[in-house]
């Protein structure tokens, strides 16, 4: 007599099938509509196919599109099989390598056949089409357990060189798996993956790009093509993200730093960004604000050298953890025009600072501190440099020379929780300055660490107590802990702010270290006259200057508020009759405090309008000969619709009002 297993469900229930039942069994038995609706299934907390075999007694809960987030992941990870299975069929001889989901697509990097050229944009059709055949096809996506030996023979026997490299230094011991796509097409794979091609919906798919790669993200491997699409639950979905993507392209920064004439890079000095001066106009009004928050929450501002001597790096942790993205100079080069070697066998190594908290804790250690000196709070907006791959480069967003609004807070123990709960207020204070809604996010102990695992436990429970104490820990503010996300040394606070079209952007940060001042030896005198570690909390909210200027282009689309915008007002003339009441205006204007421009150009009005629209000036005050002789300006404001006519005494009121940072407002 065959035994029944027990099949538990979420709601309670238990459904007793035979041995050899799958997950797509038990969906068939509940009904069909559920059977038609499944993707795959969870079986004891573990993502399996829905027609792979129960192992034994198993709790199951069936995946459908409801279940958005793993929905999402398998479709992608299907979307990029059918991809690589297309290009195969077009073009007989390609190498396939990898080709995972993404947060918001797929991906798979392909080696053309040598006797074509690498694949472009103008494929893309093409294979998109043979992915809707292979999906209408609706192949069913079987899983085999294969050995290593197996895996090597068929990919060497294939001229597929990558895969077989892989193959072989795949563990004997551990399961390996294939994929079939019907009878004619397979890929190792761990899976899992949808019962058959047909389960993806072929109208929300669309390939979006090609770009250059390297077998194993080397640049000594051959190159590889990676092709890029983004993949969906169903069309509406698609056409959300495409919408989406459409407008950020009108918002990227780059573009928009381009047109608005904020700054630019080059390859003179690729990573590093050359601020024009409408662009640090931006940056002085953002680091006045910093500095004055900053001030008023207790900060003393200092600056650190630039260049640091590699045993400081050595002994901080920072030279094994990130030497690769540091730039490092020797301090002995010989005369150009001598013969040998370039450095110094003798010479000594010095680094540019890729973070400022070594140089704080020596500044800390100058002299002797008491206890009744604690807290310290030390500031810098201090600039840094780390050697980031040419290929992660993006804009302002990624860039190898960058400032932050950095500090660290050295206090006690017993300081550290309400040290943390303020600045969660100060936080707050200024995201919400910006507009932003935001979520604040505990990053956990990751596997590798520094330190014991109590002082673990002490510094992550020190970080919730202070979002609780803060009123923070809870849903409206997003709250969430991130297993195995901190860093090396300590866990984090970390804020993600949404963006006007939905984008979220990790940005300021509070860490807990107890790593770093025992390395660097950082110590005050206690009450009881001996000599005792500090905590040391490191802190940013901007993150960077350069990153966040880059996302309040975006969130603002280029219409930055007044306080902030480059050009606060343009005085623009109708007639030459009007140009020296234009040329009193501005001189008000700046003794108002406005930065402001006049345009006296021989040009059409609506010309000059559209001109300075473009540009993104809040304010355009308009004059001819009646404003003139009125003594009055006609306002237009960007984004409204009608002109104000008012005073100049009038307008200089409400510009100076729009120009004034909100923290100035609310003192």
């Amino acid at each position: 007599m065959t035994e029944l297993l027990k099949i538990s469900l979420p709601d309670g229930s238990v459904r007793e099938m035979e041995e050899g039942s799958t997950p797509a069994d038990v969906a068939a038995a509940i009904g069909p509509g559920l059977a038609k609706a499944a993707l795959a299934a969870r079986v004891d907390g573990e993502v399996r196919d829905l027609n792979r075999p129960f192992d034994g007694d198993a709790e199951l809960a069936l995946i459908t599109a409801r279940d958005e987030e793993e929905a999402l992941e398998l479709v992608r990870h299907d979307y990029a099989h059918v991809l690589a299975e297309a290009v195969q069929a077009l073009w007989p001889g390609t190498q396939i390598t990898f080709g995972p989901a993404t947060d918001d697509g797929f991906y798979y990097d392909v080696k053309a056949p040598d006797n074509r050229d690498p694949f472009g944009m103008d494929d893309l059709p093409a294979i998109e089409e043979k992915m809707r055949e292979i999906i209408a096809a609706d192949k069913p996506l079987r899983r085999e357990v294969w050995s290593r030996q197996q895996l090597i023979d068929k990919w060497e026997a294939e001229g597929e060189v990558f895969k077989a490299e892989w193959a072989r230094e795949l563990p004997e011991d551990e399961e390996l798996t294939v994929y079939h796509s019907g009878d004619d097409w397979l890929d190792m794979c761990r899976g899992p993956h949808l019962a058959s091609t047909g389960k993806l919906d072929p109208k929300a798919f669309k390939l979006t790009r090609v770009a250059g790669a390297y077998w194993r993200g080397d640049q000594s491997n051959p190159q590889l093509t990676r092709i890029y699409g983004t993949g969906w639950l169903n069309k509406k979905q698609l056409n959300a993200y495409l919408t989406r993507m459409e407008e950020a392209a009108k918002r990227d920064h780059r573009k928009l730093g381009r047109e608005m004439d904020l700054f630019h890079l080059q390859e003179e000095a690729h990573g590093s960004v050359f601020w024009h001066p409408k662009g640090y106009r931006i940056w002085r009004a953002l680091e006045s604000y910093m500095r004055r928050r900053m001030d008023g929450a207790g900060y003393r501002e200092i600056k650190t050298p630039q260049v640091m001597d590699a045993r400081q790096w050595e002994q901080s942790g920072h030279w094994g953890k990130y030497r690769e993205n540091m730039f490092v100079i020797p301090d002995e080069v010989p005369n150009t025009e001598d013969e040998g070697d370039l450095v110094s066998k003798d010479a000594d190594w010095m680094a540019l600072k890729p973070m400022n908290c070594p140089a704080h804790v020596l500044v800390f250690k100058q002299g002797i501190t008491s206890y009744r000196d604690l807290p310290i709070r030390l500031g810098e907006m201090g600039c840094c440099h780390r050697n980031e791959p040419h290929g992660a480069l993006h804009g302002l967003m990624r860039v190898r020379q960058f400032t932050q609004d950095d500090a660290h807070i050295f206090c006690t123990e017993n300081q550290v929780v309400e040290e943390v709960r303020a600045f969660c207020q100060l936080a707050d204070a200024v995201y919400r300055d910006f507009g932003f809604k935001y979520a604040i996010k505990l990053a956990l102990r990751p596997e590798k660490r520094l330190g014991s695992d109590a002082d673990w436990d002490k510094a992550e429970q020190e970080l919730r107590d202070a979002v609780e104490e803060a009123g923070m820990a809870n849903e409206e503010y997003g709250w969430e802990e991130l297993p195995g996300e901190g860093a090396f040394y300590a866990p984090k606070l970390e804020w993600h702010l949404t963006d006007a079209i939905g984008r979220t952007w990790q940005v300021g940060t509070i860490q807990g270290d107890r790593v770093l001042p025992e390395r660097l030896d950082a110590t005050y005198v206690g009450e009881d006259g001996d000599k005792h570690r500090p905590v040391m909390l490191h802190r940013a909210i901007f993150g960077s200057y350069e990153r966040f200027i880059g996302i309040l282009i975006e969130h603002f689309a280029g219409r930055l508020p007044s306080w902030l915008a480059p050009v606060q007002a343009v005085v623009a003339t109708i007639v030459s009759d009007a140009d020296d009441y234009a040329k009193e205006a501005v001189a008000k204007l700046e003794a108002a405090g406005i930065r402001v421009d006049s345009d006296l150009r021989n040009e059409k009005i609506n010309y000059k309008v559209r001109e300075h629209s473009l540009a993104k000036v809040p304010h355009l005050l308009v004059v001819g000969k009646r404003e003139a002789e009125e003594g009055t300006v006609a306002v237009r404001t960007l984004g409204e619709q009608q002109q104000k006519v008012m005073t100049l005494e009038e307008a200089i009121a409400m510009l100076t009002d729009a120009a004034t940072p909100p923290d100035l407002k609310q003192a």
